[in-house]
């Protein structure tokens, strides 16, 4: 694997943008002059171990395994692809089963019908708020309000 020499280290460490990077070519650059570990981690407030891992990925992987790698991590794929949420558009137009209203553990249910697996029911709440679905409840009656009284406060 290609290692770079102190002064491109150094050259790397002072033109980095990305603050991740920025800190990741200080580790290595100051290992490469000599550094012990101890030192490092007082001049950059980095634990040991933390260091250890910033060396050891740049020994097996080179500079490309500096700067933060998260950018790179596409996250899991949806539950639902584009057809399954046009699927679950349609259903929630319908009644749920069981009756009542559409709710995160019947849209999960819905979901496990159709991937065949577990689904947490806050996935299901999720999937609800991502369609723009809102159930529409009207508000309840104050059961000891007089009929007068609330006809004097009419909604909005």
């Amino acid at each position: 694997m290609e290692h770079l020499g102190a002064a491109e280290l150094e050259r790397r460490y002072l033109g980095a943008r990305d603050p991740v990077e920025r800190s990741h070519y200080q580790i290595v650059w100051l290992l490469s002059r000599g550094w012990l570990t101890r030192e490092v981690v007082e001049a950059t407030g980095y634990g040991r171990d933390r260091i250890q891992q910033v060396a050891r990925r740049y020994d097996e992987l080179g500079p490309d395994a500096l700067g933060d790698r998260r950018r790179a991590n596409p996250g899991a794929e949806p539950l639902l692809d584009a057809q399954g949420r046009e699927e679950l558009r349609a259903a929630l137009g319908g009644e749920p089963p069981g009756g009542g209203l559409w709710s995160g553990p019947k849209v999960a249910a819905w979901m496990v019908g159709r991937l065949g697996r577990a689904v947490d029911p806050r996935r299901g709440w999720e999937y609800l708020r991502r369609l723009g679905y809102t159930p529409k409840v009207p508000r309840p009656a104050h059961e000891q309000a007089d009929p007068e009284e609330r006809a004097a406060f009419p909604k909005g």
